[in-house]
């Protein structure tokens, strides 16, 4: 009786989730809303889309180099002053991008905020992780899986419905209201931690830090410059690309022969299997999913002429499947572990990817909506339990690692997808022109997305399978950490 009271999302566990994704949903909008107004901000302020570009290139920079920071950060100063301390940097941000005067302030407020977002990130899924405990981790991350689901389909339209209505300031001017929110509300319900906690803690590894985050930055940097010139073999991708390679390669060697200091990111969690297939399944995730995110709103428009807007509308069943799939997904995950539900997941988005490729100018858009709409409920079918296998088995020291090793290797995946598809596209020649050749781009870049659940679905059997009852006699070792995580997770929820 006492394990289904425990089962429970309670009241106070409810509102914690809600208040944390309140809070996280601005850096997701953020990441992908500004990109709609590329050229209004060029005639704004007289310059080229380049340097515009880099508004949102270096707000993602940003986050990237934060999110290892913040994963040590946790440790020495608790999840509630780091919150709150990521949260009024992102509206700091966010006022002053509002009120950016040229290119350059706008591009170092752009920056700010990415600092902030990269402190809040990676933290809304340490709060969820560390409040639902191993037997209630599918379901919380299903729900929060709807945010991330809806947030990058959203975020471009929102973006333009916000700047043909109120102009491209008022961007940035939504996230003080929802912040300022936020910031209150967390002030009430995010636990302050026992004050040990705050205060001490592990020392920084510098060298550690110097290596790992430029280096993810850099990749980050590399495949981004991919997509947007849609050439790989050019300096500005393959310099920061073998740059970031190296450093961490650097920063692996480092970490295994670190004594004196605790590693950013231990890499000895990747001999665990359970935690190397979640982390690199995630990361398939968001390569599929931007993949095709980068490729629909560019066959809608290339195909069939549909303007920027209507482009995203017609986008936005893929995340609303997502969206579906994830709540149901994640709770079953609780009872029935995530590996035949990832199966399961990565044979519905398979099959939706090989009716995309049948698709073409003369097909009724209903029917690349409703291949949409399947692809993010496969997707979404594997995202969910994958993540709540991975904070099921990992021991509760170790989740703002784990956490930031995910949402690094999804932003790279992402980075990756849209670099995948864009040079695809350039290589069959599908360009600015529509009839059999632009049909053959984006066939073949959905029979990229086709191979990519293909690998999902050869990765599925690596992953956990039914959660053992914690009532059994002699746990697996694995479980032993979770259940800790548990108490530590049930107590915070209470709170």
């Amino acid at each position: 009786m006492s394990q289904v009271s425990d089962d429970r999302l309670d009241p106070g566990l409810l509102r914690l989730i809600g208040v944390t994704l309140l809070g996280g949903i601005m850096g997701i909008l953020d990441s992908t809303m500004v990109t709609v107004a590329a050229d209004t901000l060029a005639d704004e302020f007289d310059t080229s889309l380049s340097a515009i570009s880099w508004a949102t290139t270096g707000y993602l920079l940003a986050l990237t180099v934060t999110i290892p920071i913040t994963s040590w950060a946790v440790g020495r100063f608790g999840v509630r002053r780091l919150w709150l301390f990521g949260l009024v940097l992102f509206l700091v941000g966010s006022l002053a991008s509002a009120l950016a005067w040229n290119v350059g302030s706008l591009v170092v407020f752009r920056v700010v905020q990415g600092v902030g977002a990269g402190v809040v990130d990676p933290l809304v899924l340490v709060i969820l992780a560390r409040a639902a405990g191993p037997s209630r981790a599918g379901r919380v991350m299903g729900m929060m899986g709807v945010v991330l689901s809806l947030g990058p389909v959203l975020g471009p339209v929102l973006g333009g419905v916000m700047l043909e209505s109120m102009g491209w300031r008022s961007m940035f001017y939504i996230n003080l209201p929802i912040g300022i929110v936020a910031v209150l509300l967390a002030l009430r319900v995010i636990p302050a931690g026992p004050p040990a906690a705050r205060g001490s803690g592990p020392r920084l590894d510098v060298v550690g830090a110097l290596l790992m985050a430029p280096g993810f930055a850099a990749i980050l940097l590399a495949l981004t410059q991919a997509g947007e010139h849609a050439r790989f073999a050019t300096p500005s991708v393959l310099i920061p690309l073998i740059l970031g390679v190296a450093l961490l390669v650097g920063y692996v060697l480092h970490a295994l022969r670190i004594r004196r200091t605790e590693p950013l990111i231990d890499i000895r969690l990747f001999s665990s299997r359970s935690f190397a297939a979640s982390v690199t399944v995630q990361g398939l995730v968001g390569l599929a999913t931007f993949a095709v995110l980068f490729a629909l709103p560019l066959y809608y428009q290339v195909l069939h002429g549909h303007g920027a807007r209507a482009a995203g509308l017609l986008v936005a069943p893929l995340g609303l499947g997502s969206a579906l799939a994830m709540p149901l997904a994640g709770r079953l995950s609780d009872r029935l572990g995530a590996r035949n539900l990832v199966r399961g997941g990565a044979v519905v988005a398979a099959l939706a990817s090989v009716g995309l490729t049948r698709i073409g100018a003369d097909s009724g858009e209903v029917w690349s909506v409703l291949a949409a709409f399947a692809v993010g409920l496969g997707l979404g079918g594997v995202g969910a339990p994958t993540m709540g296998s991975l904070y099921r088995t990992l021991p509760p020291e170790k989740v703002p690692q784990g956490s930031s090793v995910v949402y690094n290797l999804n932003q790279l995946g992402g980075a990756l997808g849209v670099a995948s598809i864009a040079l695809i596209l350039a290589a069959v020649g599908s360009g600015a022109a529509g009839g059999s050749t632009g049909f053959d781009g984006f066939r073949s870049a959905y029979w990229f997305v086709f191979a990519v659940t293909l690998v999902i679905l050869a990765a599925a059997p690596l992953l956990p399978g039914r959660p053992e009852a914690p009532t059994a006699a002699g746990p697996a070792a694995a479980d032993a950490p979770a259940d800790a995580s548990s108490a530590d997770g049930s107590a915070m929820a209470r709170k």
